[in-house]
């Protein structure tokens, strides 16, 4: 039930990033996406989903936002204060909400719930030979889930670098001629 108000949060979040004229709204309404697809990972019990989407999610906003925010601020420069706190406070109230429901749903801390990390935890010492069993799963077991996450950290790392970035090519180039 709750992934599929979920679902319907996205797509309303979506539409209004489409529809809507103000460029900053647009992208905040993008991020509210990026974090309902996180909490939907939460929900689906894959929290390393979870964390690596919310970790590119919170660096395409300060990307996006960097870039806008000189370009389009007719809500603060009409002097609607109050429209933003509400915004605002609804936004975190919706936010504080799914959290608690995503949360309330997770398991006990040290319970697994699946059959695989019960067999990592009764045979992982023996499997891999690694005594901290954390590491063993991470780099034993699910190598390429790793190196994935690892790539896709370090690619949004590099694309913030990139646009954060003082003085590009072109303007290098110029300088030296």
């Amino acid at each position: 039930m709750e992934i599929n108000l979920l679902l319907l949060f996205m797509i309303f979040a979506a539409i209004v990033a489409v529809e809507i004229e103000d460029l900053l709204s647009s992208v905040i309404a993008m991020g509210a996406v990026g974090l309902g697809l996180s909490l939907a990972f939460l929900i689906l019990k894959a929290p390393d989903l979870a964390i690596t989407q919310l970790v590119v999610e919170i660096l395409c906003l300060i990307i996006l936002i960097r870039a806008t925010i000189n370009k389009d601020l007719p809500l603060v420069k009409d002097g609607r204060w109050l429209f933003n706190t509400t915004a605002t406070l609804t936004f975190v109230g919706l936010f504080l909400i799914f959290a608690y429901f995503a949360l309330k749903d997770l398991p006990q801390f040290g319970a697994p719930i699946m059959r695989v990390a019960k067999d990592y935890i009764a045979s992982g010492l023996e499997k891999t030979g690694a005594a901290n069993l954390v590491a063993s799963v991470v780099l034993d077991f699910r190598v390429y889930d790793t190196l994935g996450e690892a790539t896709v950290l370090f690619t949004a790392a590099i694309g913030v670098l990139a646009v954060i970035r003082k003085v590009g090519r072109i303007n290098a180039n110029k300088k030296n001629e």
